[in-house]
């Protein structure tokens, strides 16, 4: 089995954020594959389903995003997920809007979510799948992240959407890590 996280922060104040790129991604996986997202247990909304012949499981924290290793540690433990099993979805403010990265592993770069997995799971080696969302021009950090896309962003954003859909789809189907990364970066 294969686990799926996507970053973002619970509330309806956080909808269509750029801080929810991990969730929206999510979201449109699911939908992509009719994975519905019911089960709600381990600080997490999490559901699962059959994607390429891999059992996924789809996790989307209900921590606020700097706890986000609080729901993701159990989950793992819980379905017995090695480390490497994982892919974790998030923004990332040094990636322009539309494109995409995977990593197989590194630091946290600034990134409280993906700090939070860090310091849970013990090690930085697990897979992300990072969603550029620019550096803000006349905005603090925090009014940008949690600020939505610009009209002329979103077109962007959606395309970036449909290739990380595309990228899981192809890491489930047991693509090299190394050969998506190629493929994708």
């Amino acid at each position: 089995m294969k686990m799926i996280v996507g970053l973002g922060n619970i509330g309806p104040q956080y909808d269509g954020t750029r801080h929810n790129t991990g969730f929206m991604v999510v979201d449109a996986f699911a939908k992509e594959h009719n994975i519905t997202l019911n089960t709600r247990k381990m600080d997490a909304r999490f559901g699962s389903g059959v994607v390429n012949g891999e059992k996924v499981l789809l996790v989307k924290p209900t921590t606020f995003m700097n706890e986000s290793g609080r729901a993701v540690h159990p989950i793992m433990n819980y379905f017995k997920i090695d480390v490497d099993d994982i892919m974790v979805v998030h923004d990332d403010m040094d990636l322009p809007v539309g494109r995409i990265r995977l990593r197989d592993h590194g630091s946290a770069g600034g990134h409280n979510g993906i700090k939070s997995i860090i310091a849970h799971v013990s090690t930085e080696k697990f897979k992300r799948l990072r969603v550029g969302i620019a550096h803000p021009q006349q905005h603090t950090v925090v009014d940008y992240v949690l600020g939505k896309f610009t009209t002329d962003q979103q077109p962007l954003f959606n395309q970036a959407t449909d290739q990380a859909v595309a990228a899981l789809d192809d890491w489930l189907a047991g693509s090299e890590f190394t050969q998506l990364m190629n493929q994708y970066n």
